[in-house]
């Protein structure tokens, strides 16, 4: 039997304003959807109002005038209190879908999508990758976990800030996705940083050697974009990857050292800069 097809989402209510929240909110503007904006600050509603996005104060009271929302909040907690306690699920219209693109634990997903399945709404985990500059871009890739229905009605929302936007498998998956994504990046970094430092070390012009390395087998994206990019999130991204370890008890040794690796390069101000334009 066929499931129905839902009608794709055409309003969007954006919890969380910061530096990814707030351009993703300005694409789904510019990709034709009405878009409002939630967030505790009131300076990013403001800057969110200058993108045409429509200011809300409380979720429950526009829960009930859009058909999709989206998450991009900092913790697990906070997408939790969002999904379960702020009033926002059971305001909402059947078959809305919920997108959550904040980086979370699987588990937590797969909790709130039973809880939200029961409430006639949908739940995806859309977590994304790619960094700043692809956010400010429109151009991230976007990790799909959750059914294919939800999807289907929730891709007006995610293509519009995602070039690739990729399913996974059931719900979680797409937070399993992301989780592997940041172990192998964080890997890379912490290889050419090592690299670097030593190559620098023997006098080469660091520089020449990274636009070199572009066309070896020792190429990669984090090498690519050496100086632009930064180790913000890579301790909270290793902790996350290792606690799901322990979890499921399957052992990282190479991961358990790179998590101490990028805490010692993140006590260098702008060290992956520092190697590149002190030569």
């Amino acid at each position: 039997m066929e499931t129905q097809q839902l009608q794709k989402v055409e309003s969007v209510v954006v919890i969380g304003l910061g530096a990814m929240g707030l351009p993703m909110a300005g694409h789904l503007v510019n990709g034709g959807l009405k878009v409002w904006g939630y967030d505790v600050n009131p300076e990013a509603l403001s800057k969110a109002a200058d993108l045409g996005v429509y200011g809300c104060t409380s979720l429950q009271e526009i829960a009930g005038q859009v058909d999709g929302v989206l998450i991009m909040v900092q913790s697990d907690q906070q997408v939790d209190n969002i999904i379960r306690h702020s009033g926002l699920v059971q305001a909402m219209k059947p078959e809305s879908v919920i997108c959550v693109a904040s980086s979370t634990s699987p588990y937590t997903c797969r909790e709130l999508a039973e809880f939200t399945d029961a409430h006639g709404i949908g739940l995806l985990d859309t977590p994304v990758v790619l960094g700043q500059e692809a956010c400010n871009n429109g151009t991230l890739t976007v990790f799909v976990g959750g059914e294919e229905r939800w999807l289907e009605k929730a891709m007006p929302m995610l293509t519009a800030f995602g070039k690739h936007v990729i399913h996974v498998g059931d719900v979680g998956a797409g937070q399993i996705a992301k989780t592997a994504n940041n172990m192998l990046l964080w890997a890379c970094m912490t290889a050419n940083f090592e690299v670097l430092t030593l190559a620098k070390s023997l006098g080469m012009d660091v520089q020449r050697l990274v636009d070199a390395l572009a066309y070896s087998s020792g190429a990669n994206w984090s090498l690519s974009r050496w100086g632009k990019s930064t180790g913000k999130w890579s301790e909270k991204d290793m902790d996350v990857a290792l606690d799901l370890a322990q979890q499921v008890k399957t052992p990282v040794p190479l991961s358990g050292l790179v998590d101490q690796l990028v805490k010692n390069i993140n006590q260098e101000k702008n060290a992956c800069t520092f190697i590149l334009i002190n030569t």
